[in-house]
């Protein structure tokens, strides 16, 4: 068993606890905010409901391809990533030497070093996992648009009940991604921890800025909800 140093027990504490209160943070929103994330799901229930009026629904079948593309495309960079974390647990001693090699002043120890490889391959395993299962959430939303009654059908409640079907599934798929994603950039921070735990907590601090920027002072935030529709917190 490895030892780890009380001062890397510590940021990898920090490393986790940043990573659950920015996932809290995104689900409940910041000051009265609601994040770029949240503010996607109502646009997706705009987008079921114009596509339950539409008597062609090619382009919503062009977007459910775009999206499902974007999704394999994660994935299977999510695959790659599991791959050279194994690599990098593999080939330990060789990147410790090069570790060793640079100017940081510190020699990684080989069992800490093999922890931290494997906390990588995990990140990126979880990644994959999300991806996958929102790649296949996408696919039940195109089963559940094809469903849907046409704008002609003469039960209209039915077709709203399986429009706000269709929205549900979309934003579960799109929360799916989103926690794939993020894991990517928790992932860059991590990386930190191969220079040590100072490194880990520094590289920690940025990313959650700015992900915490993206989301809730961006321009894209303020394309879907320019501060003057917003009113007070």
């Amino acid at each position: 068993m490895p030892q780890v140093s009380s001062p890397d027990v510590a940021a990898l504490a920090f490393f986790l606890l940043a990573w659950l209160a920015y996932s809290r943070i995104i689900v409940r929103g910041h000051g009265g905010r609601l994040g770029l994330n949240l503010l996607m799901d109502s646009y997706r229930a705009d987008w079921m409901r114009e596509m339950a009026l539409r008597d062609m629904r090619m382009v919503d079948s062009g977007i459910m391809v775009s999206l499902q593309n974007g999704t394999a495309f994660f994935a299977s960079t999510s695959v790659f990533a599991i791959g050279g974390a194994v690599a990098m647990l593999r080939g330990s001693s060789d990147a410790i030497k090069v570790f060793s090699d640079f100017s940081f002043g510190f020699a990684p120890q080989p069992g800490l070093f093999e922890l931290k490889a494997v906390g990588l391959l995990i990140i990126f395993g979880y990644a994959f996992f999300k991806f996958a299962w929102s790649y296949r959430l996408f696919n039940f939303t195109a089963m559940l648009i094809g469903a849907t009654p046409a704008r002609t059908a003469p039960d209209t409640a039915a077709r709203d009940r399986m429009a706000a079907r269709a929205a549900a599934m979309a934003s579960a798929a799109g929360r799916h991604f989103s926690h794939g994603q993020r894991a990517f950039f928790f992932a860059l921070a991590y990386l930190g921890w191969f220079l040590g735990p100072l490194a880990l907590i520094a590289m920690t601090a940025a990313v959650v800025t700015v992900m915490w920027l993206r989301q809730f002072h961006s321009d894209a935030r303020e394309a879907l909800f320019p501060p003057e529709e917003e009113g007070p917190a």
